[in-house]
């Protein structure tokens, strides 16, 4: 759950209006029935405990699968944006400045909603670690974007060398 919450989180940082994008995405998914409204969506991603506000319990099979599809069908929304972020072709100039304007929304949304005292957040927020994980999930949204990207990105949870 705390990958696919951070991956959500990496969508939201990337999209201003992400927040909104997954309740649209929610939608045309068809996940009513695990996420009704964006309430039942926060109290899924709540069962996180790297959250300051964690809720107890484990997801259901449904609402994992409704998450894991619908970080796919967000990445595959955001692929342009994502290319561009992990392109070395573009201008380094230009690529610093996109990676340290994502940098700075990431952080800046881990520090209003997660546990600053749990040692992943503290990794994350670090900047010596924290570039390479956060390039982690950006390479993971890149990688669970298009036809297939449900079964790669299972995968990648459940590997969990990551």
């Amino acid at each position: 759950m705390e990958r696919l919450d951070l991956l959500l989180l990496a969508i939201e940082a990337l999209d201003l209006h992400g927040s909104e994008a997954m309740v649209w995405s929610c939608q045309q998914l068809q996940l009513q029935e695990s996420f009704p409204d964006r309430v039942a969506l926060w109290k899924s991603r709540c069962r996180n405990p790297l959250r300051r506000a964690s809720r107890r319990g484990e997801l259901s099979l449904g609402e994992r699968q409704g998450l894991i599809e619908l970080v796919c069908m967000l990445s595959e929304r955001l692929y342009p944006m994502l290319r561009q972020l992990l392109s070395s072709t573009e201008p380094e100039e230009m690529n610093s400045q996109r990676w340290a304007l994502f940098r700075e929304r990431y952080n800046e949304l881990v520090r209003e909603r997660m546990n600053g005292r749990r040692g992943a957040i503290r990794q994350l927020l670090d900047p010596a670690q924290g570039d390479q994980l956060r390039r982690d999930m950006v390479l993971t949204l890149a990688f669970c974007a298009g036809p297939g990207g449900v079964q790669r990105l299972e995968a990648s949870l459940l590997d969990g060398s990551r």
